[in-house]
């Protein structure tokens, strides 16, 4: 293992911290403007599926480009779309301009997280992909860390009604993802010229036939299962908070405990796959974070929901940089963008379906049973990976 990190990966990571603190920002103050405009649980539940839907189109053409061209230039493309994105949710007056604000994050944020996947795969060696994805996971749970912080900070700002205070919290988020935009510049170290396909390889695979190499089916399932637990939790827990009475600030801080836990399990990766095996611990970090989840609403006060917010953060943390290894390792070297594309089109698929189906379900059944659909997940990406 390398002693010092390469510049190109210091500045991703420095990109996904401040991206992520503005993504983390942006969802639940999201989740409150919605409240403000008059949403339930159903149409806070569609807002964040919106997050997702227009990624879920175009995932893999991007993940194409990033394999034939350099990555950095889709990285900075992505961040500034954010940044507009998160200045369009602050000017939403409506539940459609905040879903149609929503969507553009969520193609911005696509475009970022796939070319700084995408730079990792490609340019760190196969031995380091496990402490790289895994440093970049772990980026993204401070980032996770902060932005939930930022938001109570805003959300609590005296004097203030809560559509004012949103309002904050969304030219904070922009501000953010201006400011990552300087670290996206100079992270590519491989050319046209440098490309792996370009050393033969033959003609690139079609996605089914990436689909189907050993081994991506359940990355995908457990990434995409893991993905939306995080994201319905980081929609719904305002929900529920509400409902029980808890300070949006407390609830803005327990968002933040699940992510630090996530960051400490993510810098433990690669001790812990040392000794357990990478499916081993995807398989058990899946199941032990089921249980928990679907324990969330039994929660009887605010110190026990914290406690296992805490837990089952650290799981939930340890499974998006496996998840990567996973796919990136079980493909050829000039394909792995596009794996990583298909990975994310399956997490967007489920940051679509699993909110929407939260909504209805709170909808009709209470917020609980959202959290119950949850667990059962989780419970079958265990069970996919076991069986892979």
């Amino acid at each position: 293992m390398r002693a010092t990190l390469p510049g190109w990966l210091t500045r991703v990571l420095a990109g996904v911290v401040l991206t992520q603190a503005a993504l983390f920002l942006a969802r639940p103050v999201t989740s409150y403007r919605a409240l403000a405009l008059g949403a339930d649980a159903r149409a806070v539940g569609l807002i964040t599926a919106a997050f997702a839907l227009v990624p879920l189109v175009v995932a893999v053409p991007l993940g194409r480009a990033s394999d034939r061209w350099r990555p950095g230039w889709l990285l900075t493309g992505g961040i500034a779309l954010g940044a507009v994105a998160c200045a369009q949710l602050g000017l939403a007056a409506s539940l459609p301009g905040l879903a149609l604000a929503s969507a553009v994050l969520g193609l911005g944020h696509l475009a970022l997280t796939l070319a700084g996947q995408s730079l990792i795969a490609r340019q760190s060696g196969d031995p380091l992909h496990d402490r790289d994805f895994g440093l970049y996971a772990a980026a993204a749970s401070a980032g996770q860390l902060i932005g939930p912080a930022l938001a109570g900070i805003a959300l609590s700002a005296a004097g203030r009604s809560l559509e004012d205070a949103t309002t904050l919290g969304f030219v904070v988020a922009a501000g953010l993802m201006a400011l990552a935009v300087p670290t996206s510049l100079g992270t590519d170290r491989l050319g046209r010229a440098g490309r792996p396909r370009d050393r033969g390889e033959g003609r690139p695979l079609r996605a089914w036939e990436l689909i189907g190499a050993r081994g991506v089916p359940a990355g995908m399932f457990a990434s995409l299962a893991i993905l939306a637990t995080v994201d319905v939790l980081t929609a719904f827990l305002p929900v529920l908070g509400s409902q029980r009475g808890i300070p949006p600030a407390v609830v803005a801080g327990l968002l933040g405990l699940r992510a630090a836990t996530s960051i400490l399990s993510r810098l433990l990766i690669p001790w812990m796959v040392g000794r357990l095996g990478r499916i081993r611990l995807l398989a058990a970090s899946a199941a032990g974070s089921a249980l928990l989840t679907a324990a969330l609403p039994l929660a009887g006060d605010i110190a026990v929901l914290g406690l296992l917010l805490a837990a089952a953060g650290f799981l939930l943390g340890i499974g998006q940089p496996l998840t990567m290894s996973m796919v990136v390792q079980a493909v050829p070297e000039g394909t792995r963008g596009t794996a990583l594309a298909i990975r994310l089109t399956g997490n967007r698929f489920g940051q679509v379906a699993t909110p929407a189906a939260a909504g209805l379900v709170a909808g009709a059944a209470g917020v609980s049973v959202a959290f119950f659909m949850l667990g059962g997940l989780l419970g079958l990406a265990a069970v996919a990976v076991v069986r892979r």
